[in-house]
């Protein structure tokens, strides 16, 4: 696969607590420059991103990131309010303490209103797989996929581990044909990134890939 290719499906991503608009400029310029599907960025740069890009790259930002446990109408008023500051996508984190126990209709409901929130949108669910047994990412592959999202996504890169192929296999298996899938964190090669897109995903979540594009073209 070629460099371009992989790019293209690259959220490049700048999600540090003391990312400056400084870096975030930098990061929407090597979007630009690399042709990547987004920049990921925090919800407080969107507007500035928004107004700087004019155009040229979708803004991506994240809600009630990384943990989740916000309640469901602060996420849909995050979501509501990264949109109308000029967001594309938004990345939401499900309630990893309500799929421990068991509250899939809760879950579900959520993943709905903040959807409807969205305006739109494209809205990706985070469900940080390294936090959960395989019965509950399949029981969440089932959420998402009926809950009117666009993508499921493994990780926020703020949790224990990241993105894994046998995740991105066990998506495949059991999302539905239209729910596209997301891997995040620790993506660190193009060998990675291009085994990563051949298992079924579409977006890949890193800063990583951005850095060694610019490595081969200084």
């Amino acid at each position: 696969m070629e460099l371009s290719q992989i790019l293209s499906h690259v959220d490049h991503t700048l999600l540090s607590p003391t990312a400056t608009w400084a870096q975030i400029r930098a990061l929407c310029d090597d979007g630009v420059r690399f042709g990547v599907a987004s920049v990921c960025i925090p919800a407080a740069y969107v507007s500035q991103a928004h107004q700087y890009l004019s155009g040229r790259l979708p803004v991506c930002t994240v809600i009630g990131f990384p943990n989740g446990y916000d309640t469901t109408a602060a996420k849909c008023f995050q979501a509501q309010d990264a949109v109308q500051n000029g967001a594309e996508e938004i990345d939401m984190v499900v309630n990893l303490g309500w799929v421990k126990d068991r509250r899939y209709d809760d879950i579900f409901t959520e993943i709905v209103k903040v959807k409807l929130a969205c305006g739109g949108k494209l809205l990706k669910v985070i469900i940080e797989t390294c936090q959960l047994t395989d019965e509950e990412k399949i029981q969440l592959c089932d959420i998402v996929s009926q809950s009117g999202a666009d993508y499921i996504k493994t990780s926020t890169g703020f949790s224990t581990g990241g993105a894994t192929f046998d995740d991105i296999a066990l998506f495949k298996a059991h999302v539905a044909p239209h729910v596209k899938i997301k891997a995040a964190g620790g993506i660190a090669s193009l060998e990675d990134a291009q085994r990563f897109l051949a298992l079924g995903a579409d977006r890949l979540g890193t800063s990583r890939i951005v850095k060694l594009a610019k490595e081969q073209n200084p």
